[in-house]
């Protein structure tokens, strides 16, 4: 697997230069746009993802990029292995209302498999940090999941898609089977942060719908490198195209993956 210490600088400098430009506009006056009923895009959002094009572009002119707002130009270059995913700010909803849970979160692909991740949340100081088969970190001490084997003593997370005022039936029928089942369930609003905080051991397992490659590169490869265990709904091998996942400690893998199935059963 290819690696390279500019790799890691580089996603590093990104993450937090984005976390500065978060905060520096955090409760001011910021315009917001609709891209749908409740997907938001705030000017911030397009700032710091032009900053990130910006660096790529000129340190690595011919690698690819995958990010969350602005439309690259068509490349008439050959594709390239290395593609760079991004999300300018992980947590919008929360950001355009002053709620400080968000972060930038930045992952480097190889052949599209995770070797390099960045998540860096402004509001705590806390940069997640992670290399294919050299570990994950936090502020630069390892990480490591939880060893909680049971739903039933579990503190699980989720999120709803933007299409929940589509699917409420469905996603929060799903919710209503985990809240019924495991000691506390949360919902943060980014993926990102859930992921990293589930390799912190902070949350025992994760599962989302309708997810994007920018909401889970870099956090998968956090939770991987720190011991946990990343799937779909079906128990099959994650890949970051991945839309419908779960995250956990691998300890109550297989177990939150029947409580899907079973709902996904019950519902035909």
């Amino acid at each position: 697997m290819p690696q390279n210490p500019e790799f890691l600088a580089a996603a590093i400098e990104i993450s937090v230069r984005a976390g500065d430009m978060q905060l520096e506009r955090l409760g001011g006056a910021v315009r917001i746009e609709k891209k749908g009923t409740i997907d938001l895009v705030t000017e911030v959002d397009l700032e710091v993802e032009a900053m990130f094009r910006g660096i790529i572009a000129e340190r690595f002119p011919t690698h690819d990029v995958l990010a969350e707002e602005l439309q690259p130009e068509p490349s008439a270059g050959v594709p390239s292995p290395y593609c760079w995913v991004f999300d300018p700010i992980d947590g919008t909803i929360n950001y355009a209302h002053g709620l400080p849970i968000f972060c930038a979160s930045l992952a480097l692909e190889y052949d599209g498999q995770p070797i390099v991740g960045a998540v860096y949340d402004p509001t705590r100081r806390e940069l997640f940090t992670a290399e294919r088969a050299m570990g994950a970190r936090l502020n630069g001490t390892p990480l490591t999941v939880s060893e909680t084997t049971l739903v039933c003593d579990a503190l699980l997370c989720t999120g709803f898609p933007y299409d929940v005022h589509r699917t409420v039936d469905e996603v929060v029928g799903l919710f209503r089977d985990f809240v019924a089942q495991a000691r506390a369930v949360r919902r943060l609003g980014s993926a990102a942060l859930d992921l990293c905080y589930v390799a912190a051991g902070r949350l025992d397992g994760f599962w989302e719908q309708r997810l994007h490659p920018w909401d889970v590169a870099a956090g998968s490869l956090m939770l991987e490198e720190a011991g946990g265990r990343i799937t779909d709904f079906t128990g099959q091998p994650f890949h970051t195209r991945c839309s419908d996942i779960v995250a956990s400690n691998g300890r109550i893998h297989d177990e939150m993956v029947a409580i899907i199935k079973s709902f996904a059963a019950g519902r035909h």
